[in-house]
């Protein structure tokens, strides 16, 4: 009888063996390096109030589904985030909502333990008389990062009461998808952003993403 145990054991051992070796996701991401408390996570997103739900807590919602079906990712895999845009576009165009998108789920992944490249990041800081900056969007200055093995992405979709959210991980060399997550984000939510460039005087019809927004005053 100890025999068929010591067997039994040894199958189940060989079988986590060859699970690790393919890269196959863990029950439990802690094997991957990935910092993850299910538990405590499930206990802080049922305390919120709605009126306390920003673009965030949406995010957080989906970076655990990403997380959940995770492969291959772990804490020694350089991954960068991209801007979101919406899926019946040309792809060469985000919005203030898909870059919140992207700025969110940076913070998420750095959580998680995951090394983030911020591409955006100039090697030298900008000192002028509107500012000091590190942050560029103009290719120029910036130098591609080849340690960058996975890209965080995805598209928006405009539905009646909000933005249907489709994320995935993808391999920037082999361009598969090891992880996808998808979620939803009410207009309610995110009519509370507002364009920086947006008139004082016009504010009180302004849309984003050709949604209306009310402004309480």
């Amino acid at each position: 009888m100890k025999f068929i145990y010591l067997i039994y054991i040894l199958l189940l051992s060989g079988c986590a063996t060859l699970q690790n070796r393919a890269g196959l996701p863990q029950s439990n991401n802690r094997a991957n390096g990935l910092l993850v408390n299910n538990d405590q996570f499930q206990n802080k997103m049922a305390n919120f109030k709605q009126s306390e739900k920003s673009i965030n807590f949406y995010v957080q919602n989906i970076m655990h589904g990403l997380i959940d079906n995770i492969q291959y990712v772990n804490s020694q895999t350089p991954l960068a985030v991209t801007s979101f845009v919406n899926l019946d576009s040309q792809y060469e165009k985000s919005s203030l909502l898909g870059n919140q998108m992207a700025e969110s789920f940076i913070h998420e992944v750095h959580n998680f333990g995951i090394p983030v490249i911020d591409f955006k990041t100039t090697d030298e800081i900008e000192i002028t008389s509107e500012g000091d900056f590190s942050l560029s969007r103009n290719f120029s200055k910036l130098k591609s990062n080849n340690s960058i093995e996975y890209i965080l992405t995805g598209t928006l979709v405009k539905q009646v009461s909000g933005y249907l959210v489709n994320a995935r991980i993808i391999g920037i060399k082999s361009k598969v998808v090891v992880a996808s997550s998808q979620g939803f984000i009410p207009h309610a939510v995110i009519n509370l952003m507002l364009p920086s460039k947006a008139p004082e005087k016009n504010r009180d019809s302004l849309t984003i993403d050709g949604i209306p927004i009310t402004l309480n005053r």
